[in-house]
C-alpha cells in the first residue's frame, strides 16, 4: 500500500490521539515516525503505532507530561520528560539546545525520564536546519551481548548526527552500535531465512546463522563497537542517573509503567568556530567529493553517509511511501490495538 507522506501522518496522529495523547504530541510523533518512513527507516515508522497505541492506553506514557527545562551552567541543561512520549520530549529538548547554541555556541543537554523517542535523524536535523551541527545520543532496550560475552548487557544504543551544507543540503549520519537492528532478524524469521553469522548469538554465546535461536545481537566492529555502545549508555544514562546498562526497562514490559529513559543531545554552533559560510560550502564540497570518487567494481556510486536515506525520501515524495497492507489496515481501523505488546520478550517474532 502506498500513501503520501502527509497522509501516513495523519493516519498516525489519529491513532496516537485516539489512544489518549494530547492533539499537539500526537503531531509531534506522527511526524517523527512520518520521517523514518518516508527514509525507508520502516523499523522506527509505523510498524511503531501499536505498540505506541497500547502503552498510552495503558498509562505506559504519560498523556500530560510536566516538561522541565532547567539551565545548570552557560551552557548545560538537563530537561525532565515526566515520562511522556519520547518524540515530543527529544523535540522539544533539542529546540531549546539550538536556542542556547545560538547564543553559548555550545549546547549540551540532557533528557530525562522519556519514553522510546524514535530515528535520531529527525532530531540532529532539528539542528542542522537552524544552522547547527547536531549530535543526539539514547539508551535502548539490553539486546545486545558485550565482546565476548555471553549475556545481553546493553542496548543497540544509537548515534546520530547531522550538519548543515549550502543551501538546504544537510549531511545525515545515523547508525545503531550492533552490525544489525533487531527488525532484520524479525524479517529473516518471516521469510524463514537464515542470517550472516555475524549479526548474533545464540544462548550459549555462539554465532547463529539461525534468526530463531537469537538471544543476542553483536556489536559493529567487536570490542569498538562494544565500546561506542558503553559510551553512549554512560552519556545518556549513567551522566543523567538513570538506570543504565541491563538495569534500562524492556521496551515490552509492563506496559502500564514509564520507561525512564535517557538521552543526550549536543548543538555547536559553526559560527563560534569558524566562518559560517565557509562551513557549509565545505560541507559541500565534502558531500561532492565523495560521490565523485571513483568507484569500486560492482558498485555504482560512492555515497557519503546518509545518502541512500534522503534519496528514498525524495522518491517518497514522488511515488509515496509504501506501507505494508496489514499495519494500514490497523491505522484506519477504530482499534486501539489488535495484538497486545504487553510483557512479551524482547526476542519474541
Amino acid at each position: 500500500m502506498k500513501v503520501s507522506k502527509a497522509q501516513l501522518n495523519q493516519l498516525i496522529q489519529n491513532k496516537i490521539h485516539a489512544a489518549g495523547l494530547s492533539q499537539d504530541h500526537a503531531a509531534i510523533v506522527a511526524d517523527v515516525l512520518a520521517h523514518a518512513d518516508a527514509r525507508g527507516i520502516h523499523s522506527h515508522g509505523a510498524v511503531r503505532v501499536e505498540y505506541y497505541a497500547e502503552r498510552i492506553s495503558k498509562g505506559g506514557i504519560n498523556n500530560h507530561p510536566n516538561f522541565t527545562f532547567t539551565p545548570t551552567g552557560p551552557c548545560s541543561a538537563v530537561f525532565d520528560g515526566d515520562n511522556g512520549a519520547g518524540h515530543v520530549a527529544a523535540k522539544m529538548s533539542m529546540d531549546h539546545a539550538i536556542e542556547m547554541a545560538k547564543s553559548a555556541g555550545v549546547a549540551v543537554v540532557g533528557v530525562r525520564r522519556i519514553g522510546h523517542s524514535g530515528a535520531l535523524s529527525y532530531f540532529v536535523q532539528q539542528a542542522a536546519h537552524a544552522g547547527m551541527i547536531g549530535i543526539s545520543l539514547c539508551q535502548s532496550d539490553p539486546m545486545v551481548v558485550p565482546y565476548g560475552g555471553a549475556e545481553v548487557y546493553y542496548g543497540t544504543n544509537p548515534i546520530a548526527f547531522a550538519a548543515p551544507a549550502e543551501g538546504e543540503d544537510i549531511v545525515t549520519f545515523d547508525m545503531a552500535t550492533t552490525v544489525q537492528a533487531w527488525g532484520k532478524v524479525l524479517d529473516a524469521r518471516s521469510r524463514n531465512v537464515p542470517i550472516p553469522d555475524t549479526w548474533a548469538v545464540d544462548k550459549e554465546g555462539k554465532n547463529t546463522t539461525d534468526p530463531f535461536a537469537v538471544s543476542g545481537l553483536l556489536p559493529i566492529a567487536g570490542p569498538k563497537g562494544y565500546g561506542l555502545m558503553m559510551m553512549v549508555d554512560i552519556l545518556s544514562g549513567v551522566l543523567l542517573g538513570l538506570p543504565f546498562g541491563k538495569h534500562v526497562s524492556s521496551m515490552y514490559h509492563d506496559l502500564s509503567k514509564g520507561r525512564e529513559l535517557g538521552q543526550l543531545h549536543i548543538v555547536l554552533n559553526p559560527a563560534y568556530f569558524t566562518d559560517e559560510a565557509v562551513f557549509r560550502k565545505n560541507i559541500s564540497q565534502v558531500m561532492q567529493e565523495l560521490n565523485a570518487i571513483t568507484p569500486a567494481p560492482g558498485v555504482k556510486q560512492v555515497c557519503y553517509p546518509g545518502q541512500n536515506s534522503r534519496n528514498r525520501e525524495l522518491l517518497s515524495e514522488k511515488n509515496g511511501i509504501d506501507i505494508v497492507d496489514e499495519i494500514y489496515q490497523y491505522l484506519i481501523s477504530s482499534d486501539i490495538y489488535q495484538r497486545s505488546y504487553d510483557n512479551k520478550s524482547p526476542f519474541a517474532s
